[in-house]
């Protein structure tokens, strides 16, 4: 048996080469390269090919690309060998040229477009839902490099300790270019399909990742890179790539939005292969151009594409983007995706000499189609992860489908000794405090640094410090404290709390399973309720308007928060709660009722939250989560109940609100996000108990607030409220000439509240209720109540400025009578986005 290997090995011809542009010496790809008379391959995105055949008769290869002169070349029957190849542009006078301007392109009697159609078609044939049973073994690799010219790497002071990890460059696979890998993931599954009822089941067998350590949240990375880089499936209509969507070239809109063109006929195998180039009729959109080749066997599949993105894109931080994929016959005649590798290199400008560049390779191996398995391989979560998922050298040597490189292969070990380098805790140490505001000091980190200086009007100049424990302290137990100071008050405010985790991991890391207590006094600005920020951020201490509506908070307050599999969580709480009116608010009853006014109000609530986010991931930052948005909704439900008598509680009432938050991805339009929300209080209570409706005087633009309502000026006992944001991602500028090269973006926004007080609740109707605040100069009114009129504001926006702002013109439509109050306001906002 082993003689006979050695005998077939030799006996057959192997031809490895590059084609290359003559004059340029650029590669070239999609080039048709063949035996004579025999089967034949399309070179790669940087012009390479390897031909192989055990005919011994092929003693020839023809090298044909559109446009260039066809090339024939000699080679040795039953070798090896290497034979790299320039081409000549084609001599004029003996090629038919076809120029086309873009007024006179048209779809109509376009055969390129006739097939492109065919191929729209027959989409469903060939997509792998359309087979009964699928199975096969897929092999995911996803690497992230810096790219620099390589003294510039070696000589940064700031990288001087770290050498070793600086001389693992690849200055081979991109010219004139050296690739540092520092970060590399790879994923073994076997996957399911069953087409009735659907399921697709996912086996990870194996999963190998870099650990940068404590100083980063490896898992958020690793989801982060999984969002940008999703799997592409070319016979969907939309490619999500970026957090964008990419119109496919074979999408049913393809035609509306592309050009076409037939540029070739090639044999494959004895299949006859049209190549069809396609490129975007407007180059800022979101699109793609390439080439690729399309079976003419009368199933009209894919069998290779070679795509990348336009340089005129509106798209940021990107430098360049291909996609490839490779098809490969099955035994019904259809064709399968066996191989996909996405590249992308992000700078921040397009002619900077450093950058990132992003490599996500995707192998599919032992496909099988309508072998149908066991129920129970297709039961419970749609992915499974096995017991022992394997991580050893060993097992990745066996069943990784093409082996790392050398550079590649150095990378696990490298970081690895990076995370034992005393040099690297500390600069990782110093990024932690300039990025994420905390500065470790042992088992104790102090932060955040943005509130250890703000200023209000209650308290006038505010000096705060504090900080938390770390794990290096205690697996399960964990500590937070502030202390603050306001000069004006004159008061000293101060928090302190206490966790047990039940899974021995941080109360922030997922999946979160602990008991928390804690014990504040502080000041808050009623109705306020913050994402990804604390109130006390100097940023905030800047606001228009008035701002004089503030209270003190005693809160004791006890929770467990647990979280699911499936992305479900609950939170169950006891908190009580001491309000003492500041600034303006004044805990007054009506005048004639016969009942003084309240020095403050004291609450004891149980709570209970259930959350639900399918397929949610996220990054976890030192205090916040930042979701990672995709496409599924998400529900929050939460209930609260009021008890007198309780702890010093006065009051009983019952307090149930529920959301839900979507994003609806519309292709070429962009996306809409849209938020609905609805509250019910059941009971006689005061107005700090009230819904106290979420109002923003800071010049940001908040997306969850009411950006043109003034603190505390409207509260509700019921209410339903919708919130719409509509992101065009420049599909209008897009086409106005001087507009597309900013690469600005369009935003609408329009938020509607719903909302009324109960008789019992209305201090107009009831004179034993609180009333409610007053201005003390004027005497009128600053709080209102609801009537049949919904509040409204809308917004247009430019987005995208310089790549990082959006400005903003609110309007707002109703109630406009209301005392201190702007019809337009000019809001911005800082987001970084692709």
């Amino acid at each position: 048996m082993a003689l006979f290997s050695f005998i077939s090995s030799f006996a057959q011809t192997i031809v490895k080469g590059t084609v290359r542009d003559g004059v340029s010496k650029d590669p070239l790809q999609s080039v048709s390269v063949v035996f004579k008379d025999g089967k034949g391959v399309t070179t790669e995105a940087d012009g390479t090919f390897t031909l192989s055949t055990n005919n011994t008769n092929a003693i020839q290869i023809e090298v044909s690309y559109v446009g260039y002169q066809t090339l024939m070349r000699t080679i040795a029957p039953n070798k090896t060998q290497v034979i790299d190849i320039d081409l000549t542009v084609a001599d004029s006078k003996n090629t038919v040229i076809v120029k086309s301007k873009r007024g006179k392109y048209s779809n109509k009697n376009n055969p390129a477009v006739d097939l492109i159609r065919k191929v729209i078609d027959n989409k469903s044939r060939n997509k792998i839902t359309n087979y009964d049973y699928v199975q096969y073994e897929q092999y995911e690799k996803m690497v992230l490099s810096l790219t620099n010219k390589p003294e510039k790497l070696m000589k940064n002071k700031l990288l001087k300790n770290f050498q070793f990890v600086l001389e693992n460059q690849d200055t081979g696979k991109i010219e004139g270019k050296s690739l540092l890998p520092v970060y590399l993931e790879e994923k073994l599954s076997q996957k399911y399909f069953r087409g009735q009822p659907e399921k697709l089941k996912t086996y990870i067998e194996g999963e190998k990742t870099v650990n940068y350590g404590e100083y980063i949240d490896n898992n958020g990375i690793k989801n982060y890179l999984n969002r940008l880089y999703e799997d592409v499936d070319i016979y969907q209509n939309n490619i999500p790539l970026l957090t964008n969507q990419f119109l496919s070239p074979i999408a049913d809109l393809s035609p509306t939005f592309y050009r076409f063109y037939i540029t070739d006929t090639v044999e494959n195998e004895g299949i006859q292969l049209i190549r069809l180039s396609f490129s975007p009729k407007n180059p800022a959109d979101l699109l793609f151009r390439g080439i690729m080749f399309i079976t003419l066997d009368g199933n009209y599949s894919i069998q290779k594409i070679n795509m990348s993105i336009s340089k005129h894109a509106n798209l940021n931080w990107v430098r360049d983007l291909r996609i490839s994929q490779d098809f490969e016959k099955g035994p019904d005649g259809r064709y399968h995706v066996i191989k996909s590798n996405t590249i992308t290199e992000f700078a921040l400008t397009k002619g900077a000499a450093s950058g990132i560049m992003g490599e996500r390779t995707v192998s599919f191996k032992n496909f099988l189609i309508n072998k149908p398995q066991p129920d129970s391989i297709y039961e419970g979560d749609a992915i499974v992860i096995n017991d022992k998922v394997n991580t050893t050298d060993s097992f990745w040597i066996a069943h990784r489908h093409p082996q790392l490189s050398v550079v590649e292969s150095k990378v696990y070990t490298n970081i690895d000794s990076l995370q034992n380098m005393r040099s690297y805790r500390r600069f990782m140490d110093l990024a932690t405090l300039v990025l994420a505001g905390y500065k470790s000091a042992g088992p104790y980190e102090v932060g955040p640094v943005s509130t250890f200086y703000s200023f209000n009007p209650v308290e006038g100049f505010r000096l705060r410090a504090g900080g938390r424990t770390t794990p290096k302290f205690n697996n399960s137990l964990f500590f937070e404290n502030y202390v603050a100071y306001g000069f004006k008050d004159e008061k000293w405010k101060y928090f302190v709390s206490g966790a047990y985790s039940f899974n021995h991991k941080s109360i922030y890391a997922y999946p979160l399973n602990y008991l928390k207590a804690s014990y504040q006094y502080d000041t808050k600005i009623p109705g306020q309720e913050l994402q990804f920020v604390q109130e006390d951020n100097f940023l905030l201490s800047f606001k228009r308007g008035k701002n004089d509506k503030w209270l003190y908070n005693n809160i004791f307050k006890a929770e467990y928060v647990r979280e699911f599999t499936g992305n479900a969580s609950v939170t169950l709480g006891f908190k009580n709660w001491k309000q003492t009116p500041a600034g303006s608010i004044s805990f007054a009853k009506q005048e004639g009722s016969g009942i003084g006014d309240v020095a403050n109000i004291t609450t004891s609530e149980l709570s209970a939250e259930l959350r639900w986010a399918p397929h949610e991931k996220f990054y976890q930052g030192k205090v916040y989560r930042v979701p990672i948005v995709n496409k599924y909704p998400v529900f929050k439900l939460r209930y609260i109940a009021g008890i007198n008598g309780l702890l010093g509680g006065e009051y009983n009432y019952h307090n149930l609100n529920l959301n839900v938050a979507k994003r609806l991805y519309l292709s070429q339009l962009g996306y809409t996000d849209v938020s609905a929300e609805g509250g019910y209080i059941f009971g006689k209570v005061p107005f700090p108990l009230l819904t106290i409706h979420r109002a923003n005087q800071t010049y940001s633009y908040q997306l969850s607030s009411y950006n043109m309502m003034n603190f505390m000026e409207f509260v509700s006992d019921r209410y339903a409220s919708l919130n719409v944001d509509h992101y065009f991602n420049g599909f209008l500028f897009n086409k106005v000439p001087l507009l597309k090269k900013l690469k600005l973006r369009e935003v609408i926004t329009g938020k509607v509240l719903y909302g009324g007080v109960r008789e019992e609740n209305d201090p107009k109707k009831n004179s034993s209720t609180l009333k409610f605040p007053d201005d003390n100069s004027t005497l009128l009114p600053t709080t209102y109540t609801l009537t049949n009129t919904p509040y409204a504001e809308v917004s247009v926006g430019v987005a995208n400025i310089f790549k990082l702002f959006r400005v903003d013109l609110v309007k707002r439509l109703t109630y406009l009578n209301n005392p201190d109050v702007s019809q337009w306001g000019v809001r911005t906002r800082v987001k970084f986005d692709f």
